[in-house]
């Protein structure tokens, strides 16, 4: 459910570091932005956004987990854009650990999407992708990198095959640390793409969307 990375890489998907929410983006502004954005382009997010959830055969629901609650509150609220329902509550009393539930049939763990290649709303895709499984670094002064792990191989060469119709070019899909998990997969996008990746993927995640803005003001 929530995002493992046994390499240690940064995903910003706990709490932010001081000060990090207190200017730039606003909870008004992703709104706004959601709002302004096609049912597709919000569809192909969320999809992007599952590979860091679950499915409950039981309950027929999907759970994301997550220790940030404002990027779990872009999920609803995207969900709610398209007539969905979803609930958030927390799990456990003495933990800071939240769950965002919903049972929205469009949703799948085996979504496709090679057919979003070529297409203006690929970006959304791996926008979601990133914003589950991505990680940059916190500090501005730290040298900047993009990467997105995974252990499902197979979706990770989808997402580099829709940032290579964009022009965004990513160094090669490699294991981290095959003595701590062989399954586990993780690529960079190359230096020469960074800019061209904030610009064009962007980040509905609170907490990398204000880094992002920070690099870009740079």
């Amino acid at each position: 459910m929530e995002s493992e990375n046994p390499s240690g890489a940064d995903n910003q998907q706990g709490s932010p570091p001081d000060g990090i929410l207190q200017s730039g983006v606003t909870p008004q502004r992703l709104h706004a932005e959601l709002l302004a954005a096609s049912a597709i382009g919000l569809e192909a997010y969320l999809q992007g956004a599952l590979r860091d959830a679950t499915f409950s055969a039981r309950h027929g629901t999907h759970r994301f987990g997550q220790s940030n609650r404002e990027w779990l509150q872009v999920i609803a609220d995207s969900l709610a854009i398209l007539g969905h329902r979803s609930w958030i509550y927390r799990e456990g009393s003495s933990r800071i650990f939240w769950i965002l539930e919903t049972s929205a049939k469009f949703l799948s763990l085996q979504y496709d999407p090679v057919p979003l290649v070529g297409s203006p709303f690929g970006c959304f895709y791996v926008r979601g992708y990133f914003d589950a499984d991505g990680g940059m670094p916190r500090e501005p002064s730290d040298r900047l990198y993009f990467q997105i792990c995974q252990r499902d191989k197979k979706s990770l060469e989808g997402v580099v095959a829709l940032l290579d119709t964009e022009g965004i070019l990513c160094g090669r899909i490699h294991n981290p640390s095959r003595g701590v998990d062989p399954e586990y997969w993780r690529f960079f996008v190359r230096t020469a793409s960074h800019q061209m990746f904030m610009e064009r993927v962007n980040s509905w995640h609170p907490i990398k969307r204000q880094l992002m803005q920070r690099r870009m003001k740079i």
